[in-house]
């Protein structure tokens, strides 16, 4: 599986941003990260392969919403309020399976070549 994601960008905080990514077959469960400067990568959200269950870290609960379309293969993470601290490029990934483990990178299989978001303040 391929993954393409996209729509990052330069806002202003408390602006909102949405985020794809086109995944080239079909995958199990879904999640996005995001790696700032001089941090590691870290979990951000995921959403299971049917959509009916999602998993978000505390930083972004509440602002962020994951979501997909199985019927496009498409991704979304629509993103609101946004603040300096979630400068970071994002990043898409796919697992092989089904699984529970959302936050863990390990798990996921493919990976976006990340899309850059920038929030001034």
């Amino acid at each position: 599986v391929q993954l393409q994601a996209c729509g990052g960008g330069l806002v202003r905080a408390g602006s909102s941003l949405r985020l794809s990514c086109l995944a080239s077959g079909r995958s199990y469960v879904m999640g996005w990260f995001r790696q700032a400067p001089g941090k590691e990568r870290e979990f951000v959200a995921g959403i299971s392969r049917n959509g009916d269950s999602a998993y978000y870290a505390d930083s972004v609960k509440g602002r962020f919403t994951i979501s997909r379309d199985n019927a496009k293969n498409t991704l979304y993470l629509q993103m609101n309020s946004l603040k300096p601290d979630d400068t970071a490029v994002y990043y898409c990934a796919a697992s092989s399976y089904a699984h529970t483990n959302y936050a863990d990178k390990n798990e996921y299989a493919y990976w976006g070549q990340g899309t850059l978001v920038t929030v001034s303040s």
